[in-house]
């Protein structure tokens, strides 16, 4: 049933224009406006409902316990980590006899910095563009995913909702933190930021620290 409900969230997310700020058609990339102020209200009700406790520990998190990496979860015979690809880029090209499945090539209108970044396919060039998981893994494995089953937590790391293509040197610097300690450092971004994470935190339950929600309330209220 689980993957079921994901497969139609994925025909979904092509649907959101505003929510979030995020246009997620295929080769629209990320759109830079602030949510609209029925957006921002529907993300500071979501806000006011989250669980608020502290972080448990970080005792036993691997990248294998949400399941391998970029699968295909929707079976379209492409891995997720394409898929997100495919639809935040522009121009792209794709490798032949993939049914236009693997990206070569494309440009990406980076949400995170403004920057507009070439993605070139290869060892030394595919990690200029990174898949951010906008509420990390890690952040999840410590707030609640710990006790959600091995299919839950499959469809957590491969939701196209919670994932976006972002500059790879901004995703290192990100790592696992939350919005308590971490950013985008172009501001106009911000809010969709926020918007998103609380989006994927009430899909899955995930809760927030005292000092994650301050920080996410600070940005609401600017929005």
């Amino acid at each position: 049933m689980r993957i079921r409900a994901f497969t139609a969230g994925l025909a979904m997310v092509t649907m959101l224009a505003g929510c979030g700020g995020l246009e997620a058609q295929s080769g629209g990339g990320p759109d830079p406006a602030k949510p609209d102020s029925a957006s921002v209200s529907d993300a500071r009700k979501k806000l006011a409902k989250l669980q608020v406790k502290g972080r448990a520990p970080r005792t036993g998190f691997d990248r294998d316990q949400f399941g391998p990496a970029w699968a295909d979860v929707d079976h379209n015979g492409c891995d997720t980590r394409n898929d997100i690809l495919k639809r935040d880029l522009k121009d792209e090209t794709f490798k032949s006899g993939t049914h236009d499945c693997i990206v070569l090539t494309g440009t990406l209108d980076d949400p995170y910095s403004g920057k507009t970044i070439t993605f070139k396919r290869g060892q030394d060039t595919s990690t200029a563009v990174q898949i951010d998981h906008l509420v990390p893994l890690s952040d999840a494995w410590q707030k609640g995913a710990q006790q959600w089953s091995p299919t839950k937590r499959k469809e957590f790391a491969n939701d196209p909702l919670n994932l976006l293509a972002v500059d790879g040197p901004l995703n290192n610097q990100k790592s696992d933190s939350d919005a308590a300690t971490w950013l985008p450092p172009r501001k106009a971004y911000r809010c969709a930021y926020i918007a998103r994470q609380i989006d994927v935190k009430s899909k899955y339950d995930v809760w927030i620290t005292d000092g994650e929600k301050s920080a996410m309330e600070g940005i609401l209220k600017d929005c």
